[in-house]
């Protein structure tokens, strides 16, 4: 899709994960034919920045040579899945969405949004992400199957998780889902087969940076990273592979913490605590710069702060501490509320936050 900057373009690594050959091909991709940022989404995608209309076909042949978009445009739409990124081979997660891609081709048309959610972890991990379709581990140990919206869902049995996604899928696009969009917003009564009383497990705290069993996690501010610090990752010595995550966190399979340019193993980091979209001039639909003045920002700011360069919300779709909200050129300021909501105050220049935050 086009930005201010470019096209964007999206990839969704199979199983969130990259080899670190795939790393390395990636980071000369987005070097040769885009502008050599790379945006982490709240899906744990990647979105290569600022590619031209005469780089595209280049682009995507380099990447369908390494695996990582499917040259058939029908089945790479249908890969929309989300998986606790601490999986680890053979485990349910990974068996189940192994399953599930195999089976992509068996899905119905659905809206472009629509999504699965694998969080099959012995502690679910993902119960804040949005999804539509979700696998889970329920209170009492065991899987279960639940619809987005729906507090409770319904226990599976051991093998039979992937035809439950597909059939819950197929139910929604016949039951009149794809006209309500999402699936938490789609009111018709589930089916007796998926409409279970389990509870899901008490889930964990999303991950932070520093060390982890599987090697390093670092923090990306804003969730933007330099293909040139893609590549480096990729050459670390031990490095396994590398997971994306929807926490704007990268982890580096049996890598060791160490220093990065432009990423932060300190969990305590105050830029991790923003959320800030592109702004002005990446986005057409922004009126104002935002992550310049996130920056100036983050140390003054108790609590989570959202930047957004407009009313959508981009970056953050809930509530946070501290919000500004571009409009006409201003700001918007509100606190405990989401980016758009009416504002304590309305129609501040940057040299009136930064005076209010007594930043500098």
């Amino acid at each position: 899709m086009m930005a201010g900057d470019g096209l964007l373009v999206r990839v969704k690594p199979r199983l969130g994960r990259l080899t670190p050959v795939q790393a390395a091909g990636l980071a000369e991709a987005a070097l040769a034919c885009g502008s050599g940022s790379l945006d982490v989404t709240r899906r744990a995608n990647l979105q290569i920045r600022g590619v031209s209309e005469a780089a595209w076909p280049d682009l995507l042949d380099r990447l369908v040579a390494f695996g990582l978009v499917d040259a058939d445009g029908v089945a790479e739409s249908r890969r929309n899945i989300l998986v606790s990124p601490e999986w680890k081979p053979g485990d349910d997660t990974h068996r189940i969405a192994a399953a599930l891609h195999d089976r992509l081709g068996e899905l119905p048309a659905l809206p472009g949004k629509v999504g699965f959610v694998i969080d099959a972890g012995a502690v679910p991990l993902l119960s804040a992400e949005p999804g539509d379709f979700r696998i889970e581990r329920c209170s009492k140990g065991d899987l279960l199957l639940r619809a987005e919206g729906r507090a409770k869902g319904a226990p599976l049995r051991p093998g039979g998780e992937a035809q439950a996604l597909l059939d819950l899928a197929q139910w929604f696009a016949v039951s009149g889902g794809p006209t309500a969009g999402r699936m938490a917003r789609h009111a018709a009564s589930l089916p007796d087969w998926a409409n279970g009383g389990a509870e899901p497990a008490r889930p964990k705290p999303a991950l932070t940076p520093g060390m982890h069993e599987l090697g390093a996690a670092y923090g990306l501010p804003f969730g933007r990273l330099k293909a040139q610090t893609l590549g480096q990752l990729a050459q670390m010595p031990g490095v396994r592979g590398i997971r994306t995550t929807p926490w704007r966190i990268l982890m580096v399979e049996g890598g060791v913490p160490g220093e990065v340019d432009g990423l932060s193993i300190d969990p305590h980091e105050p830029l991790l605590r923003i959320d800030a979209c592109p702004g002005m001039p990446e986005c057409p639909q922004s009126s104002v710069e935002t992550r310049e003045l996130a920056r100036r920002l983050a140390p003054h700011v108790a609590g989570r702060l959202h930047v957004s360069g407009c009313a959508k919300g981009c970056a953050h779709s809930g509530v946070a501490d501290v919000v500004l909200t571009g409009r006409g050129g201003a700001y918007d300021l509100s606190f405990g509320q989401r980016a758009g909501a009416p504002p304590l105050r309305a129609g501040l220049d940057i040299d009136s936050l930064i005076a209010h935050f007594g930043a500098t």
